[in-house]
């Protein structure tokens, strides 16, 4: 075995007794440097995510049903919206299910809208249960997996609400997706203020975003030295903050951290994501790995030809990302159950960086 071998051998089994290590001695701060081609920085400590319970006020745990308190939490942290906003709609719109008004358990009120968190069967998708896999048009969703996306079921309805307030632009401008939820500003103020009273701080502010736990794999699974220190770099600004036009070294913005990144191991690539879409090499969904980059379409101005945001791939199905000033620090997240995704590309595939590889080998 040559040295680069041993080298990567002992790069994996230091990052593995690191995470060991901080799981058994946590809270205590761990500070570690691994060595990456070029001088990478260090990878960042493992963390334990923090309570959730630790964000919600008296006035939530006494006023929502734990099974409604549980669905927000869990579908807002899946979809990426404000768990208490979710439940300001559920409570505006029915009080968490409890209202006897018709339209809640079954048919529809004077409006046509159903279920706890009063859809209009035509946004839910034509009817009021639907079976899925279906060919639909809405926002009817299996939120406890039985198969069937059923308006009246309040797993299935709260999902469908997060994956509404998300299209239509929250975290980052929720206001705006209330509006579109229920087109009175008035609504909006109301559900704005029961979210605040929802929330310990007394402010509707990002949704919680919990650190994945400790991952040996988030350097293991690179499959060789040059993407090694490009994971090296990128992981270490984990917890550092969003910054439109950001390229460190204090906070980045989403094509920042992936330039610089690259840059960090002598690798030249474009500087933003419009730039970046077409330099690397197309990859088809699946077969992405470390080091590849992933897009999405991010709202207006971006689109499959044009996406707005990129994330950088650190294992299958995880990905670093500065996502927006509001969607909290830079961090590990999961990218397959995102909605928007346009594609995977290889920057190392790119003849411009090949020919960069071989005159640094050369020299």
């Amino acid at each position: 075995m040559n040295g680069t071998g041993k080298g990567r051998i002992a790069l994996v089994a230091a990052v593995a007794g690191l995470c060991l290590l901080t799981l058994i001695m946590a809270p205590m701060v761990m500070v570690s440097s691994f060595p990456s081609f070029m001088g990478g920085g260090s990878l960042p400590d493992c963390e334990e995510p923090a309570e959730q319970a630790d964000d919600q006020s008296e006035t939530a745990a006494s006023d929502i049903p734990q099974e409604y308190l549980e669905l927000y939490r869990e579908h807002g942290e899946k979809v990426g919206v404000q768990w208490n906003v979710l439940a300001g709609v559920g409570k505006r719109e029915t009080d968490h299910g409890r209202s006897t008004l018709p339209g809640v358990r079954s048919g529809t009120n004077h409006a046509g809208a159903a279920g706890p968190m009063q859809f209009l069967i035509s946004t839910w998708g034509g009817a009021a249960k639907i079976k899925i896999p279906s060919e639909f048009n809405g926002y009817a969703s299996d939120g406890d997996g039985d198969g069937w996306a059923d308006v009246y079921n309040p797993a299935d309805a709260i999902l469908g609400a997060a994956k509404m307030l998300k299209r239509n632009g929250a975290p980052e401008n929720v206001r705006r997706a209330l509006f579109v939820y229920n087109r009175a500003w008035w609504y909006v103020d109301q559900v704005m203020e029961i979210a605040a009273k929802y929330a310990r701080s007394g402010e509707v502010g990002a949704p919680p975003q919990a650190e994945p736990a400790c991952d040996p794999s988030l350097v293991a699974a690179a499959p060789n030295d040059v993407v090694a220190g490009i994971l090296d770099y990128a992981l270490a600004q984990r917890g550092k903050p969003y910054l439109w036009g950001g390229t460190g070294p204090d906070a980045f913005d989403c094509s920042g951290i992936v330039y610089m990144a690259y840059r960090s191991v002598g690798l030249t690539i474009p500087r933003t994501t419009f730039g970046q879409w077409p330099f690397g090499v197309k990859i088809a969904a699946g077969e992405e790995q470390a080091g590849d980059l992933v897009f999405f379409n991010s709202g207006p101005g971006t689109g499959p030809d044009r996406p707005g945001h990129v994330g950088m791939v650190v294992s299958p199905g995880k990905m670093i990302e500065a996502r927006c000033r509001l969607c909290g620090p830079i961090k590990v997240t999961t990218y397959r159950d995102r909605e928007g995704i346009v594609g995977f590309t290889r920057p190392l595939q790119n003849p411009g960086v090949l020919a960069q590889l071989e005159l640094r080998e050369q020299g």
